[in-house]
């Protein structure tokens, strides 16, 4: 049984902004009934101020996708379409105070119809970048652009997580050899990269970050998740560094954190601190781990 806040019950049993919305300018339908999950977004934005005015919301799903779709609603309105386009699917997920591993896909589905109904607006085809070749999971009709961008925006490291995150591979698992393909390429690409490509910031000033030495950059690992271990105290959990080998990092989490439904979550939100402090792809794991990963 998963572990669901008390927010996202309360946007289950009482979505917000649920229906048509008739005089809507911009329509973003994202997913498929037959594959599970649907959901169709319309947006009323002023032209002159491209302010979200209003924003509705039907969907097909579980009442986490729901919930998802209810709280985006909510925040993107009264925001510009610039500042709607900012907010990630982790986003979605952190107003309802979190949500179970295996539900962070309906968060993506949310972040792609808002995507979605962005470019509809704006004339263009969104469509171009999920194009039917590309397709990678066909139980659950999840492209390969899709997948890469969920991987990149995420921090994600396992086929596992992609399947939490995309539905990808949930149904026969044919596809895992493709995801993992997905996977090395991405993590090469970020490897090599002058700064993480994730939803942090390149510096401000537009030039590569100086190198780091090992002492730097091991204390810079350190200084994070210090500065973590508080927010963790507060539910009663914590977090010890136990080993840096390379681009992996291994983690004890404790108390609460431990066995937690959200462990794989608390773990990837860290991991994301991390890229963004070191400017370098990284993967945070549990200690239990160590010797068993490339």
């Amino acid at each position: 049984m998963w572990n669901y806040s008390e927010k996202v019950r309360d946007h289950f049993f009482n979505p917000r902004n649920s229906g048509v919305l008739e005089d809507a300018n911009a329509i973003g339908d994202v997913g498929s009934i037959q594959c599970g999950d649907a959901l169709r977004l319309m947006l009323k934005i002023d032209p002159e101020t491209e302010t979200i005015l209003d924003a509705r919301f039907q969907t097909f799903g579980c009442g986490s996708a729901i919930a998802s779709s209810s709280a985006l609603t909510e925040i993107i309105k009264g925001k510009t379409i610039q500042e709607a386009l900012k907010l990630s699917n982790q986003d979605i997920a952190d107003y309802l105070d979190g949500l179970p591993p295996e539900k962070m896909h309906c968060s993506v589905m949310g972040r792609e119809a808002l995507r979605a109904a962005i470019a509809h607006y704006r004339g263009e085809s969104w469509k171009d970048e999920h194009e039917e070749g590309a397709l990678v999971c066909k139980c659950f009709a999840v492209d390969a652009a899709l997948i890469e961008d969920t991987i990149r925006a995420n921090g994600l490291t396992t086929v596992e997580q992609v399947v939490h995150y995309t539905k990808a591979g949930g149904g026969c698992a044919s596809c895992h050899e493709a995801i993992e393909e997905i996977l090395a390429k991405v993590a090469k690409e970020m490897c090599t990269a002058p700064y993480a490509e994730t939803k942090a910031s390149p510096p401000d000033n537009g030039r590569l970050r100086p190198a780091m030495t090992q002492l730097q950059r091991m204390r810079r690992i350190q200084e994070t998740i210090e500065a973590i271990r508080p927010q963790l105290q507060k539910d009663r959990g914590d977090i010890e560094l136990v080993e840096i080998d390379g681009k992996n990092i291994y983690v004890d989490l404790k108390g609460a954190c431990a066995g937690c439904m959200m462990e794989s979550a608390t773990l990837n939100g860290i991991q994301n601190k991390l890229v963004e402090a070191l400017g370098e792809f990284v993967r945070l794991l549990p200690a239990s781990r160590i010797g068993k990963v490339a």
